[in-house]
């Protein structure tokens, strides 16, 4: 676990208590500018923000951290104000806590945060494949249409080709359908 010091300075408190319960503090960064460094450095499993209110640059580097190097991450703050929270949850942030961060709540705080965060992996993971299967549809889609065009076959035997080819070539659908719109793109004056 990473701590970060956002201006609460409960901090000792959060190490403490994690400590006690035999969880490892791999640090405690009190400036918002290390976040990255210190999150790509000692990969921490969550990192935890102890805040009165989560300033700009520790949610703008909660963000970065989100997109390079996503892991749970738990702010405890005191400001019950909608806008901090909103912002923290844009950020990547999977549990907000406002106002009495209480050493009993720690763990079963950190454990739905952990959950939230893999629930929300898993369902990032299914539209990644959900694009993925979309992309390749529409390709096979445009290399049905070229050798439709150009060869004269079929819908059908388009795809009975697309189909032979990737097999012949120990390849995916889409990796051969690919090369077909690429090879037409190659001999097609730009205009």
């Amino acid at each position: 676990m990473l701590l970060i010091d956002d201006g609460a300075h409960r901090s000792a408190l959060i190490r403490d208590e994690l400590s006690r319960q035999g969880h490892l503090v791999v640090g405690v960064v009190d400036s918002a500018l290390l976040i990255h460094d210190c999150v790509l450095r000692l990969q921490p499993d969550v990192v935890i923000v102890d805040s009165e209110s989560p300033s700009r640059d520790t949610l703008e580097h909660l963000a970065t951290v989100s997109a390079d190097c996503p892991r749970p991450v738990v702010v405890f703050s005191e400001d019950p104000a909608h806008g901090p929270m909103r912002e923290a949850l844009r950020a990547g942030v999977s549990a907000y806590v406002i106002a009495g961060l209480q050493p009993q709540r720690l763990v079963p705080v950190l454990q739905v945060a952990i959950a939230r965060f893999e629930q929300d992996r898993a369902l990032r993971e299914q539209l990644d494949q959900a694009h993925g299967q979309l992309s390749d549809r529409k390709l096979i889609e445009r290399a049905k249409g070229i050798l439709m065009d150009e060869v004269g076959l079929t819908e059908e035997q388009a795809f009975r080709q697309l189909r032979k080819l990737a097999m012949d070539r120990g390849q995916r659908l889409a990796q051969v359908a690919e090369r077909i719109v690429e090879a037409r793109d190659l001999l097609r004056p730009p205009g």
